[in-house]
Protein backbone atom coordinates (compact mmCIF):
# COMPACT_ATOMS: atom_id res chain seq x y z
CA UNK A 1 0.00 0.00 0.00
CA UNK A 2 1.68 3.35 -0.67
CA UNK A 3 -0.03 6.21 1.52
CA UNK A 4 0.99 9.96 0.71
CA UNK A 5 0.58 12.93 3.11
CA UNK A 6 -0.32 16.40 1.78
CA UNK A 7 -0.97 19.37 3.13
CA UNK A 8 -2.39 22.49 0.67
CA UNK A 9 0.02 25.05 3.12
CA UNK A 10 3.11 24.44 4.95
CA UNK A 11 3.63 24.18 8.41
CA UNK A 12 0.75 22.34 8.85
CA UNK A 13 2.49 19.07 10.27
CA UNK A 14 2.31 16.44 7.48
CA UNK A 15 6.17 15.38 8.22
CA UNK A 16 5.25 15.21 11.45
CA UNK A 17 2.54 13.14 10.94
CA UNK A 18 4.40 10.71 8.32
CA UNK A 19 7.37 10.64 11.39
CA UNK A 20 5.05 9.86 14.33
CA UNK A 21 3.31 7.19 11.63
CA UNK A 22 6.16 5.58 10.20
CA UNK A 23 7.52 4.95 13.74
CA UNK A 24 4.82 3.69 14.89
CA UNK A 25 4.42 1.06 12.23
CA UNK A 26 7.96 0.40 12.13
CA UNK A 27 7.40 -1.32 15.48
CA UNK A 28 5.65 -4.10 14.19
CA UNK A 29 6.37 -4.20 10.39
CA UNK A 30 8.54 -3.32 7.47
CA UNK A 31 7.95 0.25 6.21
CA UNK A 32 9.36 2.79 3.75
CA UNK A 33 8.82 6.33 3.79
CA UNK A 34 9.97 8.67 1.03
CA UNK A 35 10.51 12.58 2.00
CA UNK A 36 9.30 13.61 -1.48
CA UNK A 37 9.72 17.27 -0.46
CA UNK A 38 12.58 17.45 -2.00
CA UNK A 39 13.16 21.85 -1.45
CA UNK A 40 13.09 20.96 2.12
CA UNK A 41 13.44 17.34 3.05
CA UNK A 42 12.89 17.10 6.71
CA UNK A 43 12.38 13.64 7.81
CA UNK A 44 16.18 12.82 8.48
CA UNK A 45 16.20 14.94 11.33
CA UNK A 46 13.35 13.09 13.20
CA UNK A 47 15.59 9.72 12.11
CA UNK A 48 19.36 10.24 11.90
CA UNK A 49 21.51 8.10 10.68
CA UNK A 50 24.27 7.01 8.74
CA UNK A 51 23.90 6.76 4.68
CA UNK A 52 24.46 5.96 0.89
CA UNK A 53 23.56 9.18 -1.34
CA UNK A 54 22.86 8.45 -4.74
CA UNK A 55 23.27 11.62 -7.54
CA UNK A 56 20.22 12.68 -9.74
CA UNK A 57 20.94 13.67 -13.24
CA UNK A 58 18.94 15.50 -15.62
CA UNK A 59 19.43 16.64 -19.74
CA UNK A 60 20.19 19.70 -20.89
CA UNK A 61 20.64 20.85 -24.75
CA UNK A 62 24.32 21.42 -25.70
CA UNK A 63 24.56 23.10 -29.30
CA UNK A 64 27.18 22.14 -32.25
CA UNK A 65 27.98 25.26 -33.75
CA UNK A 66 29.55 24.11 -36.61
CA UNK A 67 25.76 22.61 -37.55
CA UNK A 68 24.08 25.79 -35.88
CA UNK A 69 22.80 28.20 -38.52
CA UNK A 70 21.06 30.21 -35.15
CA UNK A 71 17.56 29.86 -37.05
CA UNK A 72 15.89 30.79 -33.26
CA UNK A 73 13.45 27.45 -33.65
CA UNK A 74 14.99 25.92 -30.19
CA UNK A 75 14.80 29.04 -28.66
CA UNK A 76 11.20 29.90 -29.94
CA UNK A 77 9.98 26.47 -29.02
CA UNK A 78 11.31 26.94 -25.21
CA UNK A 79 8.29 28.36 -22.94
CA UNK A 80 11.54 28.39 -20.12
CA UNK A 81 13.45 30.52 -21.50
CA UNK A 82 16.25 28.19 -20.97
CA UNK A 83 17.62 29.16 -24.52
CA UNK A 84 18.20 32.08 -26.15
CA UNK A 85 19.25 32.51 -29.80
CA UNK A 86 21.54 35.23 -30.64
CA UNK A 87 23.07 36.27 -34.44
CA UNK A 88 26.00 34.42 -33.70
CA UNK A 89 25.68 32.29 -30.29
CA UNK A 90 23.38 30.52 -28.55
CA UNK A 91 22.70 31.13 -24.74
CA UNK A 92 21.82 27.80 -22.68
CA UNK A 93 20.59 28.52 -18.92
CA UNK A 94 20.50 25.37 -17.42
CA UNK A 95 18.28 26.08 -13.92
CA UNK A 96 15.53 27.02 -16.56
CA UNK A 97 15.71 23.83 -18.40
CA UNK A 98 13.11 21.31 -18.13
CA UNK A 99 14.49 18.41 -20.23
CA UNK A 100 11.85 17.87 -21.83
CA UNK A 101 13.88 17.57 -25.43
CA UNK A 102 11.94 19.63 -27.63
CA UNK A 103 14.44 22.13 -28.66
CA UNK A 104 16.39 19.01 -30.20
CA UNK A 105 13.30 17.47 -31.78
CA UNK A 106 12.69 20.92 -33.67
CA UNK A 107 16.01 21.93 -34.88
CA UNK A 108 16.01 21.75 -38.31
CA UNK A 109 20.33 20.96 -38.91
CA UNK A 110 20.49 18.60 -35.93
CA UNK A 111 22.80 20.58 -34.22
CA UNK A 112 21.50 20.38 -30.89
CA UNK A 113 22.32 17.36 -28.30
CA UNK A 114 21.52 16.36 -24.90
CA UNK A 115 23.96 16.08 -22.06
CA UNK A 116 23.27 15.10 -18.31
CA UNK A 117 23.99 17.62 -15.34
CA UNK A 118 23.73 17.23 -11.33
CA UNK A 119 19.92 18.44 -10.34
CA UNK A 120 20.13 16.84 -6.95
CA UNK A 121 20.62 13.45 -4.77
CA UNK A 122 18.62 10.51 -3.11
CA UNK A 123 19.99 10.33 0.44
CA UNK A 124 18.84 6.48 1.83
CA UNK A 125 19.33 4.80 5.17
CA UNK A 126 17.60 2.80 7.27
CA UNK A 127 17.46 4.22 10.99
CA UNK A 128 14.96 1.55 12.66
CA UNK A 129 15.71 -2.31 11.35
CA UNK A 130 12.73 -1.98 10.20
CA UNK A 131 12.48 1.44 8.31
CA UNK A 132 13.98 2.47 5.44
CA UNK A 133 14.41 6.16 4.66
CA UNK A 134 14.83 8.17 1.26
CA UNK A 135 15.27 10.98 1.35
CA UNK A 136 15.17 13.34 -2.09
CA UNK A 137 17.61 17.02 -2.04
CA UNK A 138 16.99 19.25 -4.99
CA UNK A 139 19.95 21.33 -5.43
CA UNK A 140 19.53 25.06 -4.59
CA UNK A 141 18.07 27.10 -7.93
CA UNK A 142 17.17 24.43 -9.95
CA UNK A 143 13.68 23.67 -10.52
CA UNK A 144 13.04 20.22 -11.95
CA UNK A 145 11.86 18.84 -8.36
CA UNK A 146 9.13 16.13 -9.92
CA UNK A 147 12.79 14.33 -11.04
CA UNK A 148 13.94 14.09 -7.94
CA UNK A 149 10.84 12.30 -6.72
CA UNK A 150 10.03 10.22 -9.13
CA UNK A 151 13.72 8.98 -8.53
CA UNK A 152 12.88 8.79 -4.93
CA UNK A 153 10.36 6.86 -5.34
CA UNK A 154 11.49 4.88 -7.98
CA UNK A 155 13.83 3.15 -5.50
CA UNK A 156 11.39 2.56 -2.81
CA UNK A 157 9.15 0.75 -5.65
CA UNK A 158 8.41 -2.95 -4.59
CA UNK A 159 7.44 -2.20 -0.49
CA UNK A 160 4.73 -3.65 0.35
CA UNK A 161 4.14 -0.45 2.34
CA UNK A 162 5.06 3.13 1.77
CA UNK A 163 4.56 6.42 3.04
CA UNK A 164 5.39 9.87 0.44
CA UNK A 165 5.75 12.78 2.45
CA UNK A 166 4.49 15.32 -0.10
CA UNK A 167 5.51 19.33 -0.23
CA UNK A 168 3.08 21.49 0.58
CA UNK A 169 0.93 23.12 -2.03
CA UNK A 170 -0.56 21.46 -5.45
CA UNK A 171 2.03 22.41 -7.40
CA UNK A 172 3.92 19.85 -10.14
CA UNK A 173 5.66 17.89 -7.11
CA UNK A 174 2.51 17.39 -5.19
CA UNK A 175 1.15 15.74 -8.56
CA UNK A 176 4.11 13.79 -8.78
CA UNK A 177 3.96 12.63 -5.12
CA UNK A 178 0.43 11.55 -5.47
CA UNK A 179 0.60 9.93 -8.63
CA UNK A 180 0.38 6.29 -8.21
CA UNK A 181 -0.84 5.87 -4.10
CA UNK A 182 -3.38 4.32 -3.27
CA UNK A 183 -4.71 6.53 -0.42
CA UNK A 184 -4.10 10.33 0.80
CA UNK A 185 -3.88 12.01 4.17
CA UNK A 186 -5.07 15.75 3.82
CA UNK A 187 -2.85 17.21 7.05
CA UNK A 188 -4.64 20.74 7.97
CA UNK A 189 -5.01 23.01 10.89
CA UNK A 190 -7.94 25.08 12.19
CA UNK A 191 -7.11 28.85 10.61
CA UNK A 192 -8.72 30.20 7.74
CA UNK A 193 -5.73 29.64 5.60
CA UNK A 194 -5.76 26.37 6.55
CA UNK A 195 -9.17 25.54 5.50
CA UNK A 196 -8.28 27.44 2.19
CA UNK A 197 -5.56 24.98 1.32
CA UNK A 198 -7.23 22.43 2.22
CA UNK A 199 -10.17 22.80 -0.18
CA UNK A 200 -7.19 22.91 -3.19
CA UNK A 201 -5.67 20.25 -1.73
CA UNK A 202 -9.11 18.18 -1.78
CA UNK A 203 -9.61 19.23 -5.64
CA UNK A 204 -6.43 17.94 -7.04
CA UNK A 205 -7.10 14.48 -4.70
CA UNK A 206 -10.42 14.29 -6.11
CA UNK A 207 -9.15 14.91 -9.79
CA UNK A 208 -6.78 12.18 -8.93
CA UNK A 209 -9.54 9.82 -8.08
CA UNK A 210 -7.70 9.64 -4.84
CA UNK A 211 -9.51 8.56 -1.60
CA UNK A 212 -8.83 10.80 1.09
CA UNK A 213 -9.02 11.80 4.93
CA UNK A 214 -8.17 14.57 7.29
CA UNK A 215 -6.01 14.66 9.97
CA UNK A 216 -6.41 18.19 12.21
CA UNK A 217 -3.37 18.61 13.28
CA UNK A 218 -2.49 22.11 16.28
CA UNK A 219 -6.65 21.97 17.28
CA UNK A 220 -7.83 24.40 19.86
CA UNK A 221 -11.17 22.94 19.66
CA UNK A 222 -13.00 24.98 17.37
CA UNK A 223 -12.58 23.21 14.24
CA UNK A 224 -16.18 23.59 13.24
CA UNK A 225 -15.32 24.68 9.68
CA UNK A 226 -13.29 22.05 9.03
CA UNK A 227 -15.28 19.35 9.71
CA UNK A 228 -18.36 21.25 8.09
CA UNK A 229 -15.83 21.30 4.78
CA UNK A 230 -14.76 17.84 5.72
CA UNK A 231 -18.54 16.32 5.80
CA UNK A 232 -19.88 18.31 2.77
CA UNK A 233 -16.85 16.54 0.69
CA UNK A 234 -17.40 12.94 2.40
CA UNK A 235 -13.90 13.32 4.00
CA UNK A 236 -13.21 11.35 7.12
CA UNK A 237 -11.70 13.01 9.95
CA UNK A 238 -8.94 9.94 10.70
CA UNK A 239 -7.18 12.01 13.84
CA UNK A 240 -7.28 15.29 15.98
CA UNK A 241 -3.98 16.86 17.26
CA UNK A 242 -4.49 18.82 20.18
CA UNK A 243 -2.44 22.48 20.52
CA UNK A 244 -0.99 21.15 23.54
CA UNK A 245 2.58 22.40 25.12
CA UNK A 246 3.38 18.91 26.21
CA UNK A 247 3.37 17.65 22.23
CA UNK A 248 4.92 20.94 21.54
CA UNK A 249 8.01 20.54 23.84
CA UNK A 250 8.57 17.24 22.31
CA UNK A 251 8.12 18.36 18.56
CA UNK A 252 10.48 21.67 19.42
CA UNK A 253 13.71 19.32 20.15
CA UNK A 254 12.80 16.73 17.17
CA UNK A 255 11.10 14.46 19.34
CA UNK A 256 8.38 11.63 18.30
CA UNK A 257 4.94 12.00 20.49
CA UNK A 258 4.22 8.49 19.07
CA UNK A 259 7.55 7.32 20.94
CA UNK A 260 7.99 10.08 24.11
CA UNK A 261 4.43 10.34 24.68
CA UNK A 262 2.06 7.70 26.46
CA UNK A 263 -0.60 6.66 24.26
CA UNK A 264 -0.25 8.06 20.80
CA UNK A 265 1.42 5.31 19.44
CA UNK A 266 -2.04 3.44 19.83
CA UNK A 267 -3.44 6.77 18.29
CA UNK A 268 -1.48 6.37 15.49
CA UNK A 269 -1.73 2.67 15.26
CA UNK A 270 -5.56 3.23 14.65
CA UNK A 271 -4.85 6.03 12.16
CA UNK A 272 -3.30 3.23 9.77
CA UNK A 273 -5.76 0.92 10.29
CA UNK A 274 -8.63 4.26 9.61
CA UNK A 275 -6.60 4.94 6.31
CA UNK A 276 -6.02 0.65 5.21
CA UNK A 277 -10.00 0.61 5.24
CA UNK A 278 -10.45 4.17 3.28
CA UNK A 279 -7.92 1.89 0.67
CA UNK A 280 -9.75 -1.19 0.81
CA UNK A 281 -6.58 -2.40 2.33
CA UNK A 282 -6.41 -4.46 5.30
CA UNK A 283 -4.41 -3.12 7.91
Amino acid sequence: MKIVVASGKGGTGKSTVTANLAYSLSLTRDVAVVDCDVEEPNLHLFFPSASTDLPVTATIPEVDRSRCTFCGECGKFCRYGAISVLSDAVLIFPELCHSCGGCAAVCPQGAIREVRRPIGMIRCSRPLPALTLISGFLQEGEVQAPQVIHMAKMLADGHPLILYDSSPGIACPVIETMDGSDVCILVTESTPFGLHDLRLATEVAERLNLPSGVVINRSDGRDEAITEFCHEHGLPVLMTIPFDREIAAVQNTGGLISRDLPGWNERFIDLFAKVSELAGVRA
